[in-house]
C-alpha cells in the first residue's frame, strides 16, 4: 500500500516551523524549476468598518510570508496569493482593503509577488467528472503548482473545513451556488471531494496557529493551537487536521467520497505522519450548536435556553450556500434579541433549497431566492412572508421578520457591518490573539 506523507509540527518560530512541516512532507521536492506558483489562502470574511476576530478565521499573513520565502529561496519569482473572499463580486473596495490590511501589498514590494481577487479574472469550467463541472479561477488553473493555505478549523456544514473545501473560494459564484445542489446524491459532499481532481500538482499547508470551533466565521471560538499540517496530498492532510480537530475522517461526508473515488481507506492506515504525533495535538471542536426538536418546537439549543416558544427554525442542511448562510446567523441575533416572553404565533422559518412547510403554522418565512421559488404556490402555506433576494437584503430580512410579529431592532440590519465589532470584545486585552500574526514588516 502507497503511503502519503503528512506533516505535524507545532509552530514555534517564524519561518523556521513552516520550513519544518514543508521540509518534512517533502512539500517542494517535485517544485519544477521556474514554476508559476499560485498561493490560496483563506480569507472567508472581511469587513472594511470594523476590527474583527481572524484567529481561526483567515489564514495568517506570517504563514503566507513564510510559504513566500521558501518558494524564493528555491529561486521561484512567479507567485501570485488568490482568494475570492464571501462578498459581492462587484465589491472591488472590500478586497483590496484586505490585501493591503492583510499586508499583501508589503509582501509584492517585499518579494515583487502578486495579488489578486479572483472575481476581477476569468473562469474556465472544468470537468470533475460524474456529472460536476464547476469554473475555477484561470490563473490557478494554468500554474505550475498551487500551495493551499487553509485554516484549521470546523464548519457547521462540512464538519471541518480544510484544504479541500479551501478550493471553492477559486471557483466563481454560480460554481459555489451549484455546489450546494438539493440532489440526495449529487450534494454539496459528493461535488466538493473532487475539487482537486484535476488541478495542478499542490502542497496543502494548514495553518493551525490558531484553529477554529464552531466555524467558520468570526462568530465561532479561536484557539492559539500552534499547529501546522502539510502533505502534497490534499486528502491526507484534511484526514490527519480532522483527527486533530476530534473528528473521525470516517464520519465526514466529503471525506468518504473522495477516499471511495481514490479508492483509499478513511483509517489513515496508507497515511504515515511525520513530526509530532496526532494524538499530542488533537483537541476535540465542536462544529455546531446543537439543536432541540419536539412536537413544541424546533430551535437552536441556546434559543431554547431563552425560553422562546411559538417559533419552529430547522437547523440549516448543506443545499444552504455560503450567502444565505451569512444572513441566516444574524436572522438567529435579531429574533433572539427580540424575545420579550410571550410566545410567538407559530411561526416557521425555511432556509436552504430542500426544505418543505409544515402542516398547521400561522406564518411561513421563506428565507431567499431558491426557497421563495420553492414554495411560492404551495398551498400548506397559511399565510407567506418572503425574504426574497440572492442574497437577502438586510432590510428585506428586517421588513420580514416585523410582518412576522417579530419586533426585531432595526439597528442590527442598519449597522450591519457593525456586528463583527460585537465579537472582537471578548479578546480586548488577551495577549494570547495578537494581530501581529496578520500583519507584515515593511
Amino acid at each position: 500500500m502507497k503511503k502519503h506523507t503528512v506533516s505535524v509540527v507545532k509552530y514555534e518560530k517564524p519561518l523556521e516551523s513552516v520550513r519544518k512541516a514543508v521540509d518534512l512532507a517533502g512539500g517542494l521536492d517535485h517544485l519544477p524549476p521556474k514554476a508559476k506558483v499560485f498561493l490560496k489562502p483563506n480569507i472567508v470574511f472581511w469587513s472594511k468598518a470594523v476590527a474583527f476576530p481572524k484567529w481561526g478565521v483567515i489564514t495568517t499573513s506570517r504563514v503566507i510570508e513564510d510559504m513566500v520565502v521558501l518558494l524564493k529561496e528555491r529561486g521561484i519569482d512567479d507567485i501570485t496569493i488568490g482568494e475570492g473572499i464571501v462578498c459581492d463580486p462587484k465589491d472591488k473596495e472590500t478586497p483590496v482593503h484586505a490585501f493591503k490590511t492583510l499586508g499583501y501589498e508589503t509582501l509584492a514590494k517585499k518579494y515583487g509577488i502578486r495579488h489578486i481577487n479572483v472575481f476581477d479574472h476569468d473562469f474556465e469550467p472544468v470537468d470533475l467528472g460524474d456529472g460536476v463541472e464547476f469554473s475555477f479561477n484561470t490563473d490557478m488553473l494554468h500554474s505550475d503548482f498551487v500551495v493551499d493555505l487553509p485554516v484549521m478549523k470546523t464548519h457547521n456544514q462540512t464538519v471541518v473545513s480544510l484544504g479541500i473545501k479551501n478550493l471553492k473560494g477559486v471557483m466563481d459564484i454560480p460554481s459555489r451556488k451549484k455546489a450546494h445542489s438539493p440532489d440526495a446524491v449529487k450534494d454539496l459532499y459528493f461535488s466538493i471531494a473532487r475539487l482537486p481532481d484535476k488541478l495542478p500538482p499542490m502542497l496543502t499547508l494548514i495553518d493551525g496557529i490558531y484553529t477554529l470551533e464552531r466555524g467558520p466565521g468570526f462568530d465561532g471560538k479561536p484557539r492559539p493551537s500552534n499547529i501546522l499540517v502539510a502533505s502534497t496530498d490534499v486528502l491526507s492532510a484534511d484526514m490527519v487536521g480532522a483527527k486533530i480537530l476530534g473528528h473521525d475522517p470516517a464520519a465526514i461526508a466529503y471525506m468518504v467520497h473522495a477516499a471511495a473515488n481514490h479508492n483509499r481507506p478513511t483509517d489513515l492506515s496508507d497515511v504515515e505522519v511525520a513530526g509530532e504525533p496526532i494524538d499530542s495535538v488533537a483537541a476535540f471542536h465542536e462544529y455546531d450548536f446543537a439543536y432541540h426538536e419536539d412536537a413544541d418546537r424546533c430551535i437552536p439549543a441556546p434559543l431554547v435556553k431563552d425560553g422562546i416558544k411559538g417559533l419552529y427554525y430547522r437547523k440549516f442542511d448543506s443545499t444552504m450556500c455560503t450567502y444565505c448562510a451569512a444572513m441566516n446567523g444574524i436572522i438567529l441575533s435579531a429574533i433572539r434579541y427580540a424575545w420579550k416572553g410571550e410566545p410567538w404565533d407559530n411561526i416557521e422559518v425555511l432556509t436552504g433549497k430542500k426544505m418543505a412547510p409544515t402542516p398547521g403554522m400561522n406564518k411561513t418565512i421563506l428565507v431567499g431566492k431558491c426557497m421563495y421559488q420553492e414554495h411560492k404556490d404551495n398551498p400548506v402555506i397559511q399565510e407567506m412572508i418572503p425574504i426574497k433576494g440572492c442574497p437577502p437584503e438586510p432590510k428585506t430580512i428586517l421588513k420580514a421578520l416585523l410582518q412576522a410579529g417579530i419586533d426585531a431592532n432595526p439597528a442590527l440590519f442598519e449597522q450591519i457591518d457593525q456586528l463583527p465589532a460585537f465579537f472582537m470584545q471578548k479578546y480586548a486585552g488577551n495577549p494570547e490573539f495578537d494581530e501581529a500574526f496578520f500583519q507584515v514588516a515593511p
